[in-house]
């Protein structure tokens, strides 16, 4: 499993702890990822994802997971959001369709 934030691929950073006497010593600083459950409003379901505490307030701030995805790049999504992204799309786009009233 990787260690990589499946909504905004924030991933691990490798860099140095810098002692008193100016010792270098390469360390790697790991993403906060948390197992998280995540209600779909256009699915009516919940997602397992496993993401980033931080992204966890991104996708609040944005208005829930269907908007987060909806504006999210596909580059930095996974796979498997990628996925749930197209599904989310389809059934956004239907409900437009579904609620256009038809010329008469």
């Amino acid at each position: 499993m990787a260690r990589r934030c499946e909504l905004t691929g924030k991933a691990v950073q490798v860099g140095h702890l810098v002692s008193h006497s100016n010792i270098k010593t390469k360390t790697r600083f790991l993403p906060n990822l948390v197992a998280v459950s995540l209600i779909s409003d256009a699915l009516g379901r919940t997602v397992r994802l496993r993401i980033a505490a931080a992204s966890l307030r991104s996708v609040e701030h944005r208005g829930g997971l269907d908007a987060f995805l909806m504006k999210a790049k596909d580059v930095e999504l996974s796979a498997k959001t990628r996925a749930l992204k197209r599904e989310i799309g389809k059934k956004l786009a239907a409900a437009a369709v579904a609620e256009t009233p038809a010329a008469a």
